[in-house]
């Protein structure tokens, strides 16, 4: 991911990169306990409807049909995320899906994502995989970066690898984005003025 470049002697706002299963579609709650606002959406990104066929073909059910990915969004969250004080990045394994499938369901653009070079699931350990990538796709910059896998382990991982401000926000998956975590978002962009 490569942030846009600002105007000469523009101040640039801190980037906000989003991941999608846990933050924007709380994957782990009860389909008859979501969260209020969330609607249901049935969706079959490429790369799901692939896995969904290999897993298929590993039952021994090539025939049957892959089943759609549910996943549940609040359409509320495009504008609340489009009028924080960043600039907006994907940081989810949907990667660019997230445009395709993601973002038109709750209202916003297409954003820049990160492709992960690496893996899709990291080695054991405290450390989340995603946590060097983000860290990469910053740059340098401030960013605040909302996951509902990452850990005090990660906090320290950046603090010590990435030069500017940051700050991970662990969302609940049972729950996902919540007025207090924008208020937080909120909080923390500006006290970097």
């Amino acid at each position: 991911m490569t942030a846009g470049a600002g105007e000469a002697g523009e101040r640039r706002k801190p980037v906000l990169f989003l991941d999608i299963d846990g933050p924007l579609n709380p994957y782990a709650a009860m389909p008859d306990h979501l969260p209020t606002g969330y609607q249901e959406h049935h969706l079959m990104p490429p790369r799901w409807e692939e896995m969904e066929r290999a897993r298929l073909e590993a039952w021994g059910r090539p025939w049957a049909e892959p089943r759609p990915l549910p996943v549940w969004l609040n359409p509320a969250h495009g504008a609340q995320l489009a009028a924080l004080p960043y600039e907006l990045a994907w940081a989810s394994t949907w990667e660019e899906d997230a445009n395709g499938f993601v973002g038109p369901l709750i209202g916003l653009p297409p954003l820049p994502w990160i492709t992960w070079e690496g893996t899709l699931i990291g080695e054991p350990g405290p450390l989340y995989w995603k946590t060097p990538e983000v860290v990469a796709a910053a740059a340098g910059r401030p960013f605040a970066w909302v996951d509902d896998e990452v850990t005090a382990a990660d906090e320290t991982w950046v603090a010590t690898h990435h030069p500017a401000p940051a700050l991970l926000l662990r969302i609940d998956p049972n729950v996902g984005l919540r007025e207090p975590d924008f208020e937080r978002l909120r909080a923390w962009a500006a006290g970097l003025r």
